[in-house]
């Protein structure tokens, strides 16, 4: 919903196949994991794809969970970051995204976003997904989890990655055709 969304304001429409398999490369460099699922999936669709990945890392933790958030968020959720966090005061952290463009004929192209923000001390707001319950991005007093798709859009890593991506795609909508 939320990268529809920004898609839109650049006149795009974008199609989800669920085709390619769902492996995950384990590894301590985002960009390596965004570009070895862009690179699979590249020979499954055989067609022009965005591929994204999300980390959060936590500045106490020594950046952890990272590039591991989506395992230790299955893992541990929310409550075992919290947890983590107990009676810690420096709660700062940054929400990273890498977005690739792939393209079967001209390669892969990386994208960039991130937002700085602390972990809040309780969960708290129902929207959103994986750790947007405790994130505070900075300069709010809301969670991610407490914003409506516009709203975080206005401030989340993955909309400043997808906009670099989008900005750069309707520049070279040749490469789609």
């Amino acid at each position: 919903m939320e990268v529809s969304r920004i898609a839109e304001e650049f006149g795009l429409r974008l199609k989800q196949y669920d085709k390619e398999p769902k492996l995950e490369l384990q590894h301590e460099r985002q960009e390596l994991i965004v570009l070895t699922a862009a690179s699979t999936a590249l020979l499954y669709v055989n067609k022009p794809l965005i591929i994204e990945d999300s980390g959060l890392y936590i500045k106490y933790l020594n950046g952890f969970p990272g590039p591991y958030s989506s395992f230790v968020f299955k893992r541990i959720g929310n409550e075992g970051i919290l947890k983590l966090m107990e009676g810690v005061d420096d709660r700062g952290a940054r929400f990273v995204c890498i977005a690739a463009f792939a393209h079967p004929e001209y390669g892969i192209k990386l994208f960039r976003g991130y937002v700085d923000g602390v972990i809040s001390r309780v969960m708290r707001g129902s929207s959103g997904f994986g750790f947007d319950p405790i994130f505070i991005p900075k300069g709010c007093s809301k969670t991610f989890a407490e914003m409506d798709v516009d709203e975080k859009n206005r401030y989340s890593h993955r909309s400043k990655a997808f906009k670099h991506l989008f900005e750069w795609l309707v520049r070279h909508l040749n490469l789609l055709y």
